[in-house]
């Protein structure tokens, strides 16, 4: 079947019915559902397409940055192949991470990690924005700040959530998350707690493209319909949002926005194409 990611994905992670959302995150990430109408947001950079099923659309837009950052932060910050590094990496590098993870208090000791390591997409289109560790002090370590990728790039899904929410005039309670980043168990749980949402952990969770182009594909041939695949995608865990978190996520997610308001035009100046 030849479709694109965004397209396979949807079929693949189980949320083929309209406003039934599914969160990516892979080296990008999105967080995109089938809707019935055609609509453009243009001040978010968002807008519905023809989907794969037949008279339906896609509710399209793109995080530019989401494993992306854990990709830089192994490969630039902490094992560079460079003189102060002599043993390489490790080979289970992102399961360290997770276990690093869990032993920090939620919200980093309000270290905040901005992903906009390749400027942005969505929510706001803007080719200038960069990266950063923001609020960093000396009682910080290097277990605060991998916690606070995890945290930064899912405070950016929730800045998108609500404009997600807002071009389909209704609540997402519930969201099955797939990729890469939908094999950590702890990002699972970070992006319930900041989301403040459910999240449906899909189970095999990379396969979901190659897993939505093979139920196109039975569709196509008469051995399934589009009703049918929602029963076929296995659930692995279902992660509720933590209430003792809510406080500090709503804090350090409105820091973040503020952020990114307080300094674009600091970006701009300094990543100016001329």
């Amino acid at each position: 079947m030849g479709l694109p990611d965004t397209h396979s994905a949807a079929i693949g992670s189980g949320a083929v019915r309209d406003f039934e959302a599914h969160l990516y995150v892979g080296t990008s990430s999105w967080l995109i559902c089938h809707v019935p109408f055609k609509k453009v947001d243009l001040f978010h950079n968002m807008t519905s397409l023809p989907s794969a099923i037949p008279n339906r659309y896609l509710l399209l837009n793109e995080q530019e940055t989401a494993g992306a950052c854990l990709t830089y932060l192994r490969d630039n910050l902490l094992y560079p192949a460079d003189e102060l590094n002599t043993h390489g990496k490790p080979a289970d590098v992102y399961t360290t991470f997770d276990r690093i993870v869990e032993r920090v208090p939620a919200g980093s000791d309000k270290l905040i990690f901005t992903p906009w390591l390749y400027g942005e997409r969505t929510p706001v289109d803007d080719h200038a924005v960069r990266s950063g560790f923001f609020n960093q002090s000396l009682k910080n370590t290097r277990a605060h700040l991998i916690r606070s990728v995890f945290e930064g790039v899912a405070y950016n899904s929730r800045w998108l959530l609500g404009y997600v929410e807002e071009f389909i005039g209704r609540r997402l309670d519930s969201i099955s998350m797939i990729g890469g980043g939908a094999t950590s168990n702890i990002w699972c749980q970070i992006y319930a707690d900041v989301l403040n949402r459910t999240i449906r952990q899909v189970e095999d969770p990379i396969q979901a493209n190659v897993r939505g182009a093979a139920f196109l594909a039975l569709v196509a041939l008469g051995h399934l319909t589009f009703d049918d695949i929602s029963a076929r995608v296995q659930i692995a865990n279902t992660y509720h949002p933590n209430p003792a978190h809510r406080k500090i996520y709503d804090e350090l997610f409105a820091e973040f926005v503020n952020l990114y308001n307080a300094n674009k035009k600091i970006y701009q100046r300094l990543n100016r194409v001329e």
